[in-house]
Order: C-alpha cells, then structure tokens, then sequence
C-alpha cells in the first residue's frame, strides 16, 4: 500500500506515519531525511544533491524523483511506503505518478489532514522537547507529570525548535497552503484524494485514517 499524507507542519503527519509503520509496515519516506542520507552515502545522485544544495539552490522534481525511486527499490518498501513532504506542486505529482507506472506501481491514497491555522498555530508554539531523550511536551496539551522533569528519563532539560514561533509558524502555513492548493484537485480527480479532521485527537485521527485505508 502507497500513501500520501498531506498537511501543514504540525498538522501530525509524522505522528500518524510511524503508527502506520507499526500497525501496517509500511517505511515513511521524508524528502528531507532522504536527501541528508543521500548526500552522507555519497554516489553519483548524492554528489549531485551536495552540489545543488552548496550553491543554494532548489532540488530539481527530476532528482527529487529519482531519489525516490532509488529508496522506494530497496527491500524494506515491499509493504510500501508513505510519502510526506513529497510532492509539492502538480509537476511533481505528475512526475511521481510516472514514474510509479513505470514500475508498476501506484497510489492507493492520498491523505490530507485538515486543520484550522488559528488553532494549529497555538498547538506548534506550544511544543518543546526533552534536551536529553527527546520526548515531546506541550505547554497546554501534554506537560511532564512533574513539572520540570521529563516523564522517560527524567532530565530537567528541555528546549524548543527556534521556527516554532508564531510569525514563522503563520509563514510556513501560508507557504503549505498556496503549494498545495493545485495539487488537491489533480488527486481528487483520479479518486485517490480523502480528507480526515487534523485537529482531532491524535487517536481519533487514527481511527480515521484507518477506516479510509479498510475501506
């Protein structure tokens, strides 16, 4: 099964990708972490991106592709894969549905989890994390049992991304929006396209995406 998750950052694609790893074994495959692994590796496409990112400059859609390609042959993806940050723009969407084809492959769903940007501003800047362990707490939503101490390994440490504020947050919402306001309507043509309440609890977001995917 090949998935797309779609939704602003903090929307909780990442979140619901791993449940997905667990409970289906499909492999998330970030854009992002693809492309730090890629260029760590070394190679030919990796070289390639080192190049391109040196000089500042936007990863071609061929190379992004052809990255994805490259992942989605190796033998962990046999369950297949749920793609998040990838694609952005109806050439990309394009170019992965070709490039699927071409391997006999295809999207079974994609995925938009849907938000409201006033609320999802305030569950981001409330986020911080464990500076030792890395577990995520929430001014409002989810505090340490104790305050002050992590509830894993007990640390009195704790920090927080230096883009979760809210100018940058509200930026990055309206950069999502306008990306991938094209791309909605080029899926919900060929019938792959559901929607599910982002701003739901986490379980219940669960249990949504799981009734689309046994349907």
């Amino acid at each position: 099964m090949n998935l797309i998750l779609l939704g602003p950052p903090g929307a909780g694609k990442g979140t619901q990708a791993r449940r997905l790893e667990d409970t289906r074994g499909l492999v998330q495959l970030s854009t992002g972490d693809m492309l730090r692994a890629m260029v760590a590796e070394g190679g030919p496409l990796g070289q390639q991106a080192k190049d391109i990112m040196a000089a500042g400059k936007l990863m071609p859609d061929e190379l992004m592709v052809q990255m994805i390609a490259e992942r989605i042959s190796k033998p962990d993806v046999t369950n297949g894969f749920i793609l998040d940050g990838f694609p952005r723009t109806v050439a990309q969407a394009e170019a992965l549905d070709k490039m699927l084809a071409d391997k006999g492959l295809k999207l079974d769903h994609v995925i938009e989890m849907k938000v409201v940007d006033d609320i999802l501003v305030d569950r981001i800047t409330g986020r911080y994390t464990c500076a030792k362990c890395g577990k995520g707490y929430h001014d409002t939503f989810e505090k340490p049992k104790v305050e002050g101490v992590c509830d894993v390994c007990g640390s009195t440490e704790f920090k927080r991304r230096a883009d979760d504020n809210a100018a940058t947050v509200t930026t990055r919402l309206s950069q999502y929006h306008e990306q991938t306001a094209p791309i909605l309507p080029y899926y919900r043509d060929r019938g792959v396209l559901k929607t599910v309440d982002g701003m739901a609890e986490i379980d219940d977001v669960t249990k949504q995406i799981e009734a689309l995917l046994a349907a």
